[in-house]
């Protein structure tokens, strides 16, 4: 047993889950569902709820007013406008056109005039032609959908010349939860969640990293006004397309939302790791 483990190709196993979610639910792109405006600005809204969160994700990770940073799947500029708040200049990385215009609107929005965008797919760019590598710290915060997770951290080694942050799950998320149940219902066939921080480990390991670790837990809730406005909001997600796929969502979301204060809340929660090593320059 222990000798097969030893054999495993960790790569290949993320590869491997990472295949078997996408043909689960084929279309179900992270660029693709943050495609449009609002969609990306539901997300920074969501995500500003979550601002003890993202203080404490820039206050852990080791930059100055003299650092360069670059934000791998950087959406709405979540992390990327705090840092640069805080740092010298930030590079994102980020491929959905949504995501990129609430980005260039906050950066208005907030006088933030430090932050170069490149709009492509972490597998696209090119870190000699597209960067001005090397950064004192490359994070990729929940954005780790890379077909090759090992091409891709070998990337991130080659743009720092210091630390390296990645953010990944842990176990099964409340959404994961979520889709298992509504995705039978809306489209014949199972979902199936993509690989989680067990494998992202040993695929370090495997390449000599042995990274810091950090697991907590976080909980959020969505807040929707209506029913209307929750359906709207999840369907892109659920690829909920006809109006019978959208009564299916909309009959699980009267289950699964809670009334508060007026409003509507979709509960949620997730087991989160941060894993983070300074790269040996040896």
């Amino acid at each position: 047993m222990i000798d097969s483990l030893n054999d495993m190709d960790w790569n290949e196993v993320w590869k491997s889950r990472t295949k078997e979610n996408r043909e689960s639910s084929p279309g179900r792109d992270c660029a693709r569902i943050w495609e449009s405006r609002e969609s990306a600005l539901s997300f920074w809204n969501m995500c500003r709820q979550e601002r003890s969160r993202i203080d404490k994700t820039v206050w852990e990770t080791d930059i100055t007013d003299e650092s360069r940073v670059l934000d791998i799947g950087a959406g709405p500029g979540t992390l990327a406008i705090p840092f640069a708040q805080k740092a010298a200049h930030v590079t994102t990385v980020e491929p959905a056109e949504g995501m990129c215009s609430v980005m260039q609107e906050k950066m208005a929005e907030f006088g933030v005039k430090n932050i170069t965008i490149v709009q492509k797919r972490w597998e696209e760019v090119d870190v000699v032609k597209d960067l001005q590598a090397p950064y004192d710290v490359v994070i990729a915060s929940f954005s780790l959908g890379m077909q090759d997770i090992r091409a891709a951290i070998e990337k991130m080694q080659q743009a720092s010349s210091k630390y390296v942050y990645l953010y990944h799950f842990a176990g099964e998320t409340s959404w994961d939860r979520q889709w298992q149940e509504l995705w039978p219902r809306l489209h014949g066939r199972a979902y199936l969640p993509g690989p989680k921080c067990d494998v992202l480990y040993n695929v370090l390991y495997q390449m000599g990293i042995y990274p810091h670790i950090r697991t907590f837990r976080l909980e959020h809730n969505q807040r929707y006004s209506n029913l209307d406005e929750a359906i709207s909001a999840l369907a892109p997600q659920a690829q909920a397309e006809s109006e019978e796929q959208k009564a299916i969502l909309g009959e699980y979301l009267r289950g699964a939302l809670r009334e508060e204060d007026g409003a509507l809340l979709m509960p949620g929660s997730s087991i989160r790791v941060k894993m983070w090593w300074e790269k040996d320059l040896s």
